[in-house]
């Protein structure tokens, strides 16, 4: 099982949210497809045939609580899993 793999489960389970890596959670973007765009400290991710964008900034060392939630949102939204 790939370290991405292992994140997406820690990230749709919903129980680390405040714990999740900032680099970790927009690799994990990356490997679900999506296109990073960076201006100044924000990070938008955006994938072909998803209207929604995802807007991810760091909170020291790790992401922004709410905004892994939003990721999960998207997740569980358009099933999408790690290519």
């Amino acid at each position: 099982m790939s370290k991405y793999t292992k994140l997406l489960r820690v990230v749709l389970e919903g129980r680390a949210d405040a714990n999740i890596d900032f680099t970790d959670l927009c690799n994990l973007m990356i490997r679900l497809g999506f296109e990073e765009r960076v201006r100044g400290s924000h990070h938008v991710f955006r994938r072909a045939g998803i209207e929604d964008k995802i807007n991810l900034q760091k909170d020291s060392k790790n992401a922004k609580t709410y905004q892994v939630k939003q990721v999960r949102d998207m997740i569980i939204k358009h099933k999408l899993e790690v290519l």
